[in-house]
């Protein structure tokens, strides 16, 4: 029998929360230097994407440039992201992690990461490979620049 893709699409939206509510309270748990999700977010994408301006920030985490804004100034203000003016553009500043940003961030990770596997370490070694294999072949759909062949190595 075939699966459906609807029914795919609708494991995804049942699932994805559950997963990101797992995410939470891991966070919660470690208090990640009392980062919220929202913050470990934006420390993940500028690490990702270093030199991204406001606006990038903004549409990647759904929010309006000066709730992003707001954002960006408390991260700065901990001295975990810097601030510089782009060279080309004079009205544009992007924005790069600084060292304490870094090192919060691999904490933070790392003991979401510790208190995830947690949670998948009941499942049997077999179900933990699929569930590897389906998050690759998820990374290829919902990251537009890679191919279902980057993942599989065909």
């Amino acid at each position: 029998m075939e699966i459906q893709a609807d029914v795919c699409a609708r494991e995804l939206l049942e699932v994805a929360p559950m997963v990101m509510h797992s995410i939470r309270e891991a966070m919660h748990h470690y208090r990640a230097g009392d980062l919220s999700v929202a913050q470990f977010r934006t420390l993940l994408y500028i690490r990702r994407k270093p030199g991204a301006s406001l606006s990038d920030v903004a549409e990647h985490l759904g929010l309006t440039p000066p709730s992003a804004s707001k954002k960006i100034d408390g991260l700065v203000a901990r001295k975990l992201v810097k601030r510089q003016g782009s060279q080309n553009d004079r009205r544009r500043i992007n924005l790069t992690l600084t060292n304490n940003g870094e090192e919060i961030l691999i904490k933070a990770r790392e003991e979401t990461q510790a208190r995830l596997e947690e949670r998948v370490a009941v499942l049997p070694q077999a179900e933990i490979e699929q569930v590897i294999r389906a998050m690759k072949f998820l990374r290829s759909v919902f990251t537009p620049e890679k191919t279902i062949d980057d993942i599989s190595g065909g």
